[in-house]
């Protein structure tokens, strides 16, 4: 919307004062007529300036224009002439009213040449225009005839001082009458908002007074409705009516009111504002504009009627210090003219024409209606103002020009820096309807024929260059054309698309089409046209080629078409109607050729005229400036470019749709890359391996293949240098038809091996006829390997075909196997068992062959193939076949190579009589009918207990325990059932001991059963010679049934509170054991431990603290100090034999010398013990340990207990002592690195107890350290291996171990954590 753009505002000082009465000329709107309190009306062209005058007998009380616009009526006061001025030819011209009365009101209808007069008398005149009737109506009113209305049926409604409303006809008879409740102020015909449709047309009329606003239907206004309104509203001024049967009143007050005249919205306000805050004058509407104005308070404030709300403009008037008056709109709405109370008249500009022009990145519209605008915003340049001498009804642009124009002349003006120069005036020989230029010259349109000339050349240099075409009228009219800067289009009535040369005139290229061509629209090169035909459909042309292409979803409705002058985008243009642009690519380089496609469609916003594709950036031009917008990008490079940036936000379907898109365009990097980010390799290796092919038809014809079109691909391999690609493509897609086809043109060596692809299609279709005469066809004579596929195929499809001699022969001819079987298959299905069994046998399927052969009951020929056959089906059928011939040996042979074990064990049993063998099958295959069979054969034979055993195999548990029951044999029953037996076995077995009171056995089955209580009963029952193996059975029950009374009963038997007697206490410790109590259980270990060290058990005392030390090691229980002293001393005794045996003396001594001062802990083996440990030391020259030992020998209590042999040698030492050490090499701690003796087990620094090796007795070292992989215990690596070579046990487990299964260990932390805790 223009803002406040004054176009002239009209004052005069015969105006001055008071109020004007004015009227714009009707439809065109080029005139308005003014006249004030003068005797005269003024005519102002819309410019302003003074165009006539009508001069008057008197004051004008009246005026109108006729509605095409011709004719202005005018009345004055003190006169009975009606005064016509004639606007075509500028004459005024006088009518005699023949009234006597003075005239006060003045009307032309709207749709005729009637012009209603009235007086103040109430008298109304009727006179037609166009036959100069008059007919006078005297008494129409009694008084002054102040307001009125025609009807588009040609009724006229009048209003009167009188209070009265008149309707009457053309004629003037009174077809209506009725009263009003006051003096009418305006009247207008229209039609009320219903819910039906009426084709009655304006059936309504409204009249306002003061207060109340009335509706009456023509056909019965006595039945009116009156409308009152709120009294702050004041009185209404003013009303218009406007779309579906809305009013729009203006009130005195400042207030806008809308109502609807529907039945149901009657009396209620849809919109209700204050528009002005003192008063309001008059109020506007322009249905065209779709616009309302109201004036009042110095301003005037418009709005939009689709959003009444909505103020778009406000126009203020600050100079006019009396307030306004009245508000007129042009029919086009363009114009808006307000008068003032103090005589003057204002005009703006409220809709500019949209017109423009482009050329290049150049662009010229109208800024005002006597203003024009260059601009070039792509390339930065400041906009140039024309202010032009005339309003342009066309605008064109050039590279160096612009021309204005209308009606037969245009003006020329040049660009030059830093703004225009007006070149001159030209003058055609028509209207011209439309022009075009380029840097030189003009081309204009008229009457059917284009005028090229010159632009800046010389009288006789534009005379010369000057030429009208067609030259040759028969060539018919021009309708459209267009100028490049080489070439000059023109389309005409008779369908030819004429290109002509503008460098010489001359025509380079005529394209026929078969309408008329009413638009062209040619690139900025001129090398591609878009037209518009007289159908309204769209073609794209390229005038070179003289090729042409209907462009898709081509809307009907399409005004224009624009090019991008964008360099990447010149293939693509937009077409555009009033409501919407669509958006088109022309892709030059296609699988398809060029190509045109529809992009997409942008909404057009209202009264928008694009000018400027660039860069797509749509430059539009509105009525009051020129806005861009963008539309949607059509670049397929910029596509890709997007994607590639933006990966993410596409789904798959769009990946595929892009991919596709990039194909069908040629771009194989691009497509690379877009199947690339979407994942799908198979087309990124197929893109890769054909990227490159420098040959566009044969990549063409690859990318074709790539989307399915086939035949589009085909024609295009043809025409490339590779043709045989074609034959490739039909063969891997199995087109064997067109194969040949190709194949007889392109390579008839391949035809054979077409042939023969073609023939095993067919087969495996079913299609063997065809399929035989392929194989035949195949046959090349001169490929063995070829040629036996085709033989094969023919013997198959011989077979198919009833041949079966001629197929069976060439099938046993053929060295194949494969060929033999799959003839032999065809054979079997034909129920041709004989020849099938043949070939079967031939090709070496001895299965298959033994297998039909016993279809035919051919058994000798089975017992041929049997030593050859697997299958156990056919071993059984043959094996049944002897059975029956009653050949029993051969019979089992065959079932035991079918597996049938049971049918076997009986023809054993009952045929052969062979027992043993049956036995060793049923043992062999635990065979549950098998092991049934033989224990009913020895039931025969009264072998109970083997009976029992076949029939616990057999899993007949119920029989073999009443089997044993009767004859005695539970003990062979219950040593056979064993694990697998249920809880109901065991415990019928328990209770069969229990009732002959065989406790153990009882026990052990309660046990089984989960009879605890009666389990532990029976044990506890058990005699003496059953003591160890019943108790050790009544700690298991104990220790499963975790019931402490239990427990407690059996801690009392072991205690000897039962009876007397205190069992060993190792089964305490086993029960502690079996209760998971591992800490008493510990306790009792070493109790034990030292009962069996104080016997002289070493090795059972270092296997019970051992077991406990792991026991507890295993569930994380810390292990008593007591325990892992004792657990290091007795295995450094059992070491000192180890290394003395392996005469390693030292390590020997070492060991002794550490037993020897824990001596009190060996009672029994004192002497013997520091007597060898006196020899150990002696032998290793530790003479002072030796003597020290020695001497302890000497004391009185082990004296007489030294061996005489060595005593002399004791004695001898401790008389003679040699003090003599060999000092003990050091080795640092594990913990903390202090330098300790070998063998020493507790460091001085850091107070830990050190780990010790088990192969060696000394502590670990961090650089040294391995495990036993049995019992984890540590050993040095270099001593444990060294050990291992003539050892084959760990010494602390005794598992069995070598070398390689001992792994040096780097970091040894998480052993010396373990040792912390």
């Amino acid at each position: 919307m223009l803002r406040s753009q004054n176009v002239f505002t009209l004052s005069e000082k015969a105006w001055a004062g008071s109020g004007l009465l004015y009227k714009w000329q009707k439809s065109l709107g080029n005139y308005i007529a003014v006249a004030g309190q003068d005797s005269s009306v003024k005519i102002f062209d819309r410019h302003g300036f003074k165009w006539s005058e009508v001069n008057l007998s008197g004051r004008c009380v009246g005026l109108d224009w006729d509605k095409d616009g011709d004719i202005l009526a005018v009345i004055a006061a003190k006169s009975s002439f009606i005064y016509l001025w004639d606007a075509s030819v500028n004459k005024t011209s006088q009518i005699d009213s023949g009234m006597r009365d003075q005239m006060s009101f003045i009307l032309w209808s709207k749709t005729g040449p009637l012009l209603a007069v009235g007086t103040v008398k109430g008298n109304l005149l009727i006179y037609n225009q166009q036959t100069s009737r008059k007919i006078p109506v005297l008494g129409k009113h009694t008084k002054k005839i102040i307001c009125g209305c025609w009807s588009a049926q040609n009724l006229l409604a009048l209003g009167s001082d009188d209070n009265t409303l008149t309707i009457s006809n053309h004629e003037g008879d009174t077809i209506r009458q009725t009263t009003l409740r006051g003096e009418p102020l305006e009247i207008f015909f229209s039609v009320m908002k219903t819910d039906e449709r009426s084709s009655q047309g304006e059936g309504t009329v409204s009249v306002s007074t003061d207060k109340i606003l009335m509706l009456f239907n023509v056909n019965d206004p006595d039945n009116r409705i009156e409308l009152t309104f709120q009294r702050h509203y004041g009185n209404i001024v003013s009303y218009r009516w406007y779309g579906d049967g809305y009013i729009l009143i203006g009130f005195s007050h400042g207030f806008f009111v809308v109502i609807s005249t529907h039945i149901r919205e009657i009396g209620e306000e849809l919109y209700q504002a204050r528009n002005h805050k003192e008063c309001l004058n008059a109020v506007a509407i322009s249905t065209l504009l779709n616009k309302a104005a109201s004036c009042g308070d110095n301003c005037i404030k418009i709005h939009e009627l689709s959003e009444i709300k909505d103020i778009s403009n406000v126009i203020r008037l600050d100079d006019e210090t009396k307030g306004l008056d009245k508000l007129s709109w042009t029919d086009d709405g363009q114009l808006l003219a307000v008068s003032t109370q103090k005589g003057t008249l204002h005009v703006f500009l409220t809709k500019l024409p949209i017109l423009g022009d482009s050329f290049g990145t150049r662009l010229a519209y109208l800024t005002s209606l006597l203003e024009v605008t260059v601009s070039n915003h792509v390339e930065g340049e400041s906009p140039v103002v024309i202010e032009v001498d005339v309003e342009p009804s066309f605008i064109a642009v050039g590279p160096c020009h612009v021309a204005v124009g209308m009606n037969n002349r245009a003006w020329f003006y040049a660009l030059v820096e830093p703004g225009f120069k007006k070149l001159k005036d030209f003058e055609y020989l028509g209207t011209v309807s439309r022009m075009c230029l380029n840097s030189d010259y003009a081309a204009a349109l008229f009457e059917g024929k284009v005028q090229l000339h010159m632009i800046e050349g010389k009288n006789h240099e534009e005379k010369k260059q000057m030429k009208l075409f067609p030259d040759d009228e028969r060539k018919g009219r021009i309708l459209c054309h267009a100028l490049t800067a080489d070439f000059l289009y023109y389309g005409t009535d008779s369908g030819n698309v004429e290109c002509v040369l503008v460098e010489d005139w001359e025509t380079v290229s005529s394209y026929s089409h078969s309408v008329g061509v009413s638009r062209v629209f040619p690139d900025l090169n001129g090398t591609w046209l878009v037209f518009i035909d007289e159908r309204n459909s769209g073609f794209l042309l390229c005038p070179a080629k003289d090729s042409c292409f209907e462009l898709p979803n081509f809307s009907p409705t399409i005004t224009g078409v624009l090019w991008d002058n964008w360099p990447t985008d010149r293939g693509v243009f937009v077409a555009y109607d009033n409501d919407k642009i669509y958006t088109y690519a022309l892709h030059k380089t296609t699988i398809y050729g060029p190509r045109v496609v529809l992009v997409g469609s942008t909404t057009l916003l209202f009264s928008q005229k694009p000018l400027l594709l660039y860069n797509s950036e749509l430059t539009c031009q509105t009525v009051s400036s020129v806005m861009v917008c963008l539309i949607r990008s059509c670049s397929l490079l910029r596509q890709i470019f997007a994607v590639t940036v933006k990966p993410h936000p596409r789904s798959d379907e769009d990946w595929a749709e892009l991919g596709k898109a990039c194909l069908v365009h040629m771009e194989v990097e691009l497509a690379i890359q877009v199947y690339r980010i979407s994942g799908n390799v198979g087309m990124v290796l197929s893109l890769q391996s054909i990227e490159g092919t420098e040959d566009k038809n044969l990549l063409a014809g690859h990318l074709a293949m790539f989307l399915c079109d086939y035949n589009l691909a085909e024609n295009l391999y043809l025409t490339s240098s590779c043709p045989s690609a074609a034959l490739e493509m039909r063969r891997d897609l199995l087109h064997w038809d067109s194969a040949l086809t190709l194949a007889e043109r392109l390579a008839e060596d391949q035809i054979p091996f077409i042939s023969k692809e073609y023939a095993v299609h067919l087969e495996f279709i079913g299609d063997y006829v065809n399929a035989l005469a392929h194989y035949e066809k195949g046959m090349t004579h001169n490929n063995k390997e070829h040629d036996e596929a085709c033989q094969g195929g023919v013997a198959r499809m011989s077979i198919r075909m009833g041949d079966i001699r001629r197929g069976a022969t060439q099938a046993i001819q053929h060295p194949s196997r494969i060929l033999k079987k799959e003839c032999g298959a065809i054979l079997e299905s034909m129920k041709q068992f004989s020849e099938a069994a043949q070939l079967y046998e031939k090709g070496q399927y001895y299965d298959k062959a033994a297998s039909v052969y016993i279809r035919c009951k051919n058994w000798a020929k089975v017992g041929e193939l049997l030593p050859h056959v697997s299958s156990p089906k056919i071993h059984l059928q043959y094996a049944k076949a002897k059975e029956a011939d009653g050949k029993y040996k051969d019979a089992a042979q065959a079932f035991e190579s079918a597996k049938d074990w049971e049918n076997m064990i009986r023809v054993l049993l009952d045929h052969l009589n062979n027992p043993e063998e049956a036995v060793r099958i049923v043992r062999e295959t635990q065979s549950i009918d098998g092991a049934k069979m033989v224990a009913r054969f020895f039931l025969r034979l009264s072998d109970y207990a083997t009976a029992i055993s076949f029939l616990v195999m057999s899993q007949c548990n119920d029989e073999a325990f009443q089997l044993a029951q009767q004859h005695g044999q539970m003990e062979v029953y219950a040593d056979i059932i064993g694990s697998e037996a249920t809880v109901e076995d065991y415990q019928s077995i328990a209770l069969y001991f229990e009732g002959e009171k065989k406790h153990l056995q009882a026990g052990k089955f309660f046990q089984k059963c989960g009879q605890y209580s009666r389990a532990l009963k029976h044990f506890l029952k058990c005699p003496n010679t059953d003591d160890n193996l019943a108790v050790e059975m009544a700690i298991e029950t104990v220790g499963q049934a975790k019931d402490g009374s239990l427990t407690n009963q059996l801690i009392d038997y072991l205690m000897g509170e039962s009876d007397g007697m205190p069992k060993d206490a190792k089964y305490l410790f086993r029960l502690y054991m079996a209760l998971q109590q591992y800490r008493e259980a510990a306790r009792t270990a070493i109790i034990i431990a030292r009962e069996e060290q104080c016997a002289g058990n070493y090795r059972n005392a270092h296997d019970v603290l051992f077991s406990m030390y792991t026991e507890l090691q295993a569930q994380k229980i810390k292990i008593p100090a007591e325990m892992v002293t004792n657990l290091m001393i007795l295995h450094s005794y059992l070491l000192v034999k180890i290394h003395v045996k392996r005469g390693d003396h030292l390590k020997g001594a070492r060991m002794l010398i550490r037993v020897s001062n824990n001596i009190s802990k060996f009672p029994a083996h004192v002497v013997p013990i520091l007597t060898s440990a006196v020899i150990e030391c002696h032998r290793a020259g530790l003479k002072n340990s030796a003597f020290s030992f020695a001497a302890m020998l000497m004391r009185p209590e082990y004296r007489n207990d030294i061996d005489p042999k060595y005593r002399k040698k004791i004695e001898a030492m401790v008389r003679r002592p040699d003090t003599s050490e060999l000092e003990e090499e050091t080795t640092p701690c594990p913990f903390c690195g202090c330098q300790l003796p070998q063998n020493e087990l507790l460091c001085s620094s850091c107070k830990n107890n050190l780990p010790y090796c088990i192969a060696t007795g000394r502590h670990m070292l961090k650089e040294d350290w391995s495990v036993c992989p049995h019992c984890e215990f540590p050993a040095l690596y270099s001593q444990f291996t060294l050990l291992l070579e003539t050892e084959s046990v760990c010494p602390m487990c005794s598992e069995s171990l070598n070398v390689k299964q001992v792994k040096k260990i780097l970091d040894c932390s998480p052993y010396l954590m373990t040792d912390q805790q």
